[in-house]
């Protein structure tokens, strides 16, 4: 299977259009432009293998509110990982179905969820946005991204246990990917985990700006942790990355500006984009991102791209992800390039 494209591969744009580097503005991801302030990390943290007694894990317990968790780096690495996991502990209680088994997606969605449970063997069901009862009652398993990336759509709390109950009653399994829930706290299931049949992931990389050092979290019952934990081994996540991710989640006052200054960027950039709404496009996102629907979608992928601006055409092209940036001289030149959009 080939691999799928994701926003941030400025390479390709560089050859392609001929446009150096350092001429392009890149707001093709959903990462927030202002990154958590580490400060220098210990020698030791270098020179030492990871350890987990380090105080990271107490930390997201106190920020997802939540007793039962896994470190992994990325909830990229469960994404790729619970689908096989979960497949094997049906295949030890003897409810694999071979051929049999299904799992519910969204149409419209971060694709390396779908790409990890076709490999697994499951049997993909899409679903649309007006999910049901009825569709859930259908399928083994069922992912929800929530918002939803690219489209922006949440599910409320209450909907989302309802049919974790559903589930977890005929011995399934929902995962709900919250990589961009950090922006709105009640937004969140988190503090409800552990539940039976139910797994929320966590990005520490998306609100706090820290996609490098790929930390994430899987807030799951203790024994689908333990077999997590086999599949990945140990030293998941660097000892400097640790340090960086455990202070980055204990900086409650830092969290409360980065939420406010996302949220002012947000509508600033809806701002820009509101006179393309005239031509019949929609906005749709997060205070992370705005994606902006259109029949002319690939055109003006295509026009900012060739202004050095570089966004995220969706996948199925009807759409453009825009991420936000962080300085008055960047806001000018986006502005400049999205008023040349006809």
């Amino acid at each position: 299977m080939s691999l799928i494209h994701h926003g941030g591969r400025l390479a390709p744009m560089i050859a392609r259009y001929n446009i150096p580097r350092e001429q392009w503005l890149d707001v093709s991801t959903g990462v927030s432009p202002w990154t958590y302030p580490h400060t220098a990390i210990a020698a030791a943290h270098w020179n030492r293998l990871p350890e987990e007694e380090d105080g990271l894990e107490q930390a997201a317990r106190d920020y997802y509110q939540c007793q039962s968790l896994l470190a992994v780096a990325g909830s990229q690495a469960a994404i790729q990982t619970l689908p096989e996991v979960w497949r094997k502990q049906l295949e030890l209680s003897g409810d694999w179905r071979a051929e049999q088994m299904r799992v519910g997606l969204p149409q419209v969605g971060y694709k390396e969820h779908q790409k990890a449970w076709q490999r697994a063997g499951w049997i993909i069901n899409h679903y649309p946005p007006s999910l049901d009862n009825r569709f859930v009652a259908g399928v083994d398993a069922l992912v929800v991204i929530n918002p939803n990336n690219p489209t922006g759509q949440l599910y409320d709390a209450k909907t989302l246990l309802q049919w974790q109950q559903q589930l977890a009653k005929k011995g399934g399994l929902m995962v709900v990917d919250e990589a961009f829930a950090d922006v709105d706290l009640s937004q969140s299931i988190s503090h409800l985990c552990p539940q039976p049949g139910l797994v929320v992931l966590r990005s520490v990389g998306k609100f706090f700006g820290l996609a490098g050092i790929r930390a994430g979290f899987v807030l799951a019952p203790s024994q689908l942790l333990s077999a997590c934990a086999y599949e990945l081994g140990p030293w998941t996540i660097a000892g400097p990355a640790r340090q960086i991710c455990m202070r980055a989640l204990q900086d409650t006052p830092w969290q409360l500006t980065q939420r406010q200054r996302l949220a002012a960027a947000t509508v600033r950039l809806q701002a820009l984009l509101q006179p393309l709404l005239c031509h019949g496009a929609s906005l749709a996102g997060t205070d992370l991102f705005q994606t902006l629907y259109s029949n002319k979608a690939v055109q003006w992928h295509e026009q900012l791209c060739a202004d050095g601006v570089f966004t995220r055409l969706t996948d199925e092209q009807d759409g453009i992800r825009f991420g936000l940036v962080d300085d008055e001289q960047q806001w000018q030149r986006l502005a400049a390039a999205i008023s040349k959009l006809t």
